[in-house]
């Protein structure tokens, strides 16, 4: 176990590096030139211009800005927002509270969604089946900003059930409630892949030999679903379950813009609209470290979802 862990760390950290210098360089080989940016079209002297290049380091080459920013970020030191003008370690707290509660909020959704439509298809055959393959088909067609536009009109609008974009809620229940159709759009295209993952793990545990044996013994018809079926058809359930997890960090990006919802999608977009450098990498860095943890924390769970995997064998089928 010790040595598994510390592999997969290792193999973390391997990860973050290479992924921090891609990002690096690829904001910093982006057209457009960053002085402008810092100079919000004020005119200036060459002389303003040298001291500001100078200052942030852009005349250095490529290898030499992304050593500084490493040994920097290491410390905690993501540097400075050169759009908000302030520091961007501060700037990401005051934003992950809202992403990680509409990702919470989302996730909760698809799990109770995906899965028990899931388990709802695999076990009435026939019109609910196709009822429910249809449904997840669009679900799953269906691009978070289209259903942004959908459920604004139609709840918002119309109905006048919910919030529309923007507004600033007090407490967490008129939070949750601001928040209820930006998680549903996020968590629509998600929980149609889920029920459909879930469907064809569920049939596939229905149609083994020892499930056929328990019905034949006169087990329960909801115990042998509990026990035979459901437990053992979670492992592929709960794998792609972590990586949707971890992809809504990057699809949160469309919802928080479409609904107004101050996240750190919203601001990634705004960064990189405004090329501030530190905020995007610093983002762009998290999002990555909680994908790699996400889909760790999955490669522990699955054997303790499933005994017959071991820890061993798993990681070597996934390495």
């Amino acid at each position: 176990m010790t040595r598994y862990l510390l592999g997969r760390l290792a193999g973390l950290l391997g990860v973050l590096l290479v992924t921090s210098f891609v990002v690096f360089a690829t904001v910093h080989l982006a057209p457009g030139d960053p002085v402008t940016f810092l100079l919000h079209g004020r005119p200036a002297t060459p002389e303003t211009v040298a001291a500001l290049r100078a200052e942030h380091h852009l005349d250095d080459p490529v290898a030499v800005q992304y050593a500084g920013w490493l040994g920097d970020a290491l410390r905690g030191d993501f540097g400075r927002s050169t759009q908000y003008h302030q520091d961007v370690a501060t700037l990401l707290g005051t934003r992950l509270g809202g992403t990680f509660l509409l990702v919470g909020y989302a996730a909760l959704l698809v799990a109770v969604g995906g899965v028990g439509l899931g388990v709802l298809a695999a076990l009435r055959p026939g019109l609910v089946d196709r009822l429910v393959l249809i449904g997840t088909g669009i679900a799953t067609a269906t691009p978070s900003f289209v259903s942004a536009i959908a459920l604004v009109s139609l709840f918002s609008v119309n109905l006048g059930w919910f919030p529309g974009p923007g507004g600033t809620p007090e407490g967490l229940a008129d939070r949750l409630h601001h928040l209820t159709l930006p998680a549903v759009a996020l968590a629509t295209t998600f929980a149609g892949l889920l029920a459909r993952v879930t469907r064809s793990a569920m049939l596939d545990e229905l149609g083994r030999e020892h499930v056929d044996v328990a019905r034949a013994r006169g087990v329960a018809g909801r115990t042998v679903v509990r026990r035979h079926v459901l437990r053992n058809g979670l492992g592929p359930v709960v794998t792609v379950g972590g990586t949707m997890l971890a992809g809504m960090l990057v699809t949160t990006s469309i919802v928080e813009t479409a609904f107004d919802v101050p996240g750190l999608g919203s601001l990634l977009v705004q960064s990189v609209t405004a090329k501030d450098f530190a905020v995007v990498q610093a983002v762009t860095l998290l999002s990555v470290a909680v994908f790699v943890l996400v889909n760790l924390a999955v490669d522990l769970l699955a054997p303790l979802i499933d005994p017959r995997l071991s820890l061993l064998t798993h990681g070597e089928g996934t390495s």
